[in-house]
């Protein structure tokens, strides 16, 4: 099956270039912008997440022999506009906010710089993959900021697509999370990955201490046993008789999280496994990592909430044409307002640090930066390749860290309110 990425887009973006390339205007140049009219509601601030991976899919969206019969056969578009999708490589510029970078509303967090065809042809694909992402890594920002420094596990792979699994997996660790189950994830971008045993291997055996001796032999004593398949006071008890007062962890996936992660504290330091951690999960979001923070909780492992965006599976991104052959252009649709040209933003911070505003120019009239002010966007791709300023996920990882040390502590909260710094448009 083909690797190419040129098929995951809309039906209209090709007729759009078959009218184009018919009446003469799909070698125009053009800017096109994404960015964020406003935060989903609740958030205060969003984290530009998956532009590695657009940036990848560019390099991919190629209309190779498959495609072409594709289209050919479902009669999408006309045989000149055929002939010149099978030649198509993106020659153009692109510049954007690095992954890790946080967002506000007006954000222009992609400039794509290009002819009206090679650019427009592009607009699901990064609005699928930025949209997807930057909603994950939003919501696991807030999530890792609850857990207050504690061992965080993605674990939702079961919840939603296989594909948004592994995308989920990334955003996930890009914004703080410390490993995941997915081991595709492991494979393609180098996440440490994570698991031991379901109920499943418990109900396997005839009783639960055969379930833990079984997986103590082939895991040694440093594993983690799930507890609370019948009793939890029982299954902690069979758990050390087991392993020792060496083992690892357990894991609570049921019940009043809090109630239960004191108890089984209390029970393993009785029973002399003190240094064995606290794993607990089941329906985890932000706001019950919160309400744990007081509790002798370890780790923390969440699923359906995080690969769902807990709340905001999108991000509400557009990509709208802001400007052709150097003339801003801008829609006024109500309530869908866009701002004509290409653009660029800053951010100015008071003098310790902590962000003031987010401040966006047009790109053709630049702002001199203050001493503590720093410049959003870098350049990603040039004539279609990328240049040495694409981060790697290491270095996304660290950057956002670095961002939310800037934002001003009401912006961090979980609570509802105005997006953490204000946008102003010059």
């Amino acid at each position: 099956m083909s690797t190419s990425t040129a098929l995951f887009t809309d039906h209209y973006e090709l007729t759009m270039l078959a009218a184009a390339l018919r009446d003469g205007t799909a070698e125009r140049p053009c800017v096109f912008e994404v960015f964020a009219r406003r935060l989903p509601e609740g958030r205060r601030y969003g984290v530009v997440a998956g532009t590695g991976r657009f940036l990848d899919a560019v390099r991919d969206f190629r209309f190779a022999d498959e495609e072409i019969a594709q289209l050919r056969e479902s009669g999408v578009v006309d045989e000149a506009t055929l002939r010149w999708l099978a030649a198509y490589r993106f020659s153009g510029d692109v510049d954007g906010y690095p992954e890790g970078e946080l967002y506000f509303p007006g954000s222009p967090l992609l400039s794509v710089r290009a002819s009206f065809a090679e650019g427009v042809v592009l607009e699901t694909l990064a609005l699928s993959i930025l949209n997807h992402d930057s909603a994950i890594a939003s919501a696991a920002a807030r999530m890792v900021g609850a857990a207050n420094g504690r061992r965080m596990i993605e674990m939702g792979s079961r919840r939603t697509h296989e594909e948004a699994a592994v995308a989920s997996a990334r955003a996930a660790y890009l914004a703080g999370f410390t490993a995941t189950s997915n081991l595709e994830a492991g494979r393609r971008h180098g996440i440490p990955t994570a698991g031991t045993s379901a109920h499943a291997f418990t109900l396997l055996h005839s009783d639960e201490k055969a379930a833990f001796r079984s997986q103590v032999e082939a895991l040694g004593a440093g594993t983690t046993l799930l507890v609370d398949t019948y009793d939890i006071t029982e299954g902690i008890r069979n758990a050390v008789e087991v392993a020792g007062p060496g083992l690892g962890a357990v894991r609570i996936d049921s019940g009043d999280l809090g109630v239960l992660a004191r108890q089984a504290r209390d029970q393993l330091d009785s029973l002399g496994a003190r240094k064995t951690r606290i794993v607990v999960s089941g329906d985890l979001d932000e706001y019950a990592i919160a309400a744990l923070r007081a509790e002798p909780v370890d780790a923390y492992g969440v699923g359906t909430s995080l690969v769902t965006g807990s709340g905001a599976p999108t991000a509400g991104m557009v990509y709208k044409l802001v400007e052709v052959e150097g003339r801003p252009v801008a829609k006024r649709s109500s309530h869908k307002e866009s701002r004509g040209g290409w653009k660029n933003a800053l951010r100015r911070h008071k003098e310790t640090g902590t962000a003031l505003e987010e401040v966006v120019f047009p790109a053709a009239e630049p702002v001199e930066p203050g001493e503590h002010d720093r410049l959003l966007q870098v350049p990603l791709l040039r004539g279609g390749e990328p240049t040495d300023r694409v981060p790697t996920l290491a270095q996304s990882r660290d950057r956002l860290r670095a961002a939310l040390v800037t934002v001003p502590w009401e912006g961090l909260k979980l609570s509802r309110g105005e997006p953490a710094i204000p946008t102003t448009f010059l």
